[in-house]
């Protein structure tokens, strides 16, 4: 026998509480063609289950209630700020006092300090404003993650401005580490891995590069666009997280990298795997690059 249908409102994840005020039975939620992926709450069951982090947020939507949203790591992840793990459970759900923050299995709570404005709606999920975000990452971040993760802030509309109110805020976790990323973060970075080369440089005593310099010959005719540039010394550092073996990009790069020597720069690249040691195959490189053209 097919279940009785129900209301279409209930397409999507629903309160126990909801379906008695309509006057569904509760055996009708103990049907096949429904799931509970948390307690008091059902969901259509279409067989293919909860594959997102967003989409297990929205099952959790109906059991929040007042000032609570998502925030720490799975705000993040809605955001699609760049993390140096993947996403993983339980979900982070907040609540500004004097709001209590939800307890369930698969939920960690937090009560946190923090403006009503900090909470904003993505795709009908309530959840901390990208610069919030970024300041409730600081316990679990490394520097130079919490810096990258503040550039794509800063290429995603948040200003410096917003950051550095994040990050002076009194009384909060990882605030000497916010004070200190906040001030390294830079507008122009275009990728997560081009903001820790830069930090990587900066924090081995090596000058700041300019970020996306653009490089021209003489006449002002353009030859490229640099990640990183050291214009007086005619250094240049990239990032190529891209794997070019047998692709025509790989010829055209190869004709980029000649013209930039052409102009006499000096092209530093660096790959995933210079990450893992970057004393030997990023500051190495970078630093007898600029020794070299001292000379020059």
């Amino acid at each position: 026998m097919r279940p009785l249908p129900l209301p279409p409102d209930f397409d999507r994840p629903f309160h126990v509480r909801d379906a008695d005020v309509l006057g569904i039975p509760r055996r009708r939620l103990l049907a096949g063609d429904l799931s509970a992926p948390f307690h008091g709450v059902r969901r259509r069951d279409d067989g293919t289950g909860i594959e997102t982090i967003s989409d297990l947020c929205e099952a959790f939507l109906p059991r929040m209630v007042g000032d609570q949203f998502f925030s720490h790591v799975t705000s993040a992840t809605l955001w699609g700020m760049p993390l140096p793990f993947a996403p993983r459970v339980p979900l982070h759900v907040s609540a500004i006092p004097p709001a209590r923050e939800p307890r369930a299995r698969g939920i960690q709570g937090h009560r946190l300090a923090m403006p009503t404005d900090g909470i904003t709606l993505l795709g009908g999920l309530p959840l901390a404003t990208r610069a919030e975000t970024w300041g409730q990452l600081a316990p679990v971040l490394r520097i130079e993650d919490l810096v990258a993760a503040g550039d794509w802030c800063l290429s995603h509309g948040d200003s410096w401005t917003d950051l550095e109110a994040v990050a002076l805020r009194e009384r909060r976790r990882g605030a000497v580490l916010l004070r200190e990323a906040v001030g390294l973060v830079r507008q122009g970075s275009e990728s997560p891995r081009e903001s820790i080369v830069r930090m990587i440089l900066v924090r081995a005593g090596l000058p700041e590069p300019e970020l996306n310099w653009t490089l021209r010959t003489a006449a002002g005719v353009f030859v490229a666009r640099l990640d990183m540039a050291y214009p007086k010394q005619r250094v240049a550092v990239e990032y190529d997280g891209r794997h070019h073996a047998d692709s025509s990009q790989f010829l055209q790069d190869a004709d980029r990298w000649r013209a930039i020597s052409a102009e006499g720069w000096t092209l530093v690249r660096v790959v995933a795997h210079h990450l893992a040691t970057p004393e030997r195959d990023v500051i190495a490189p970078v630093r007898r690059a600029l020794r070299d053209a001292s000379l020059r």
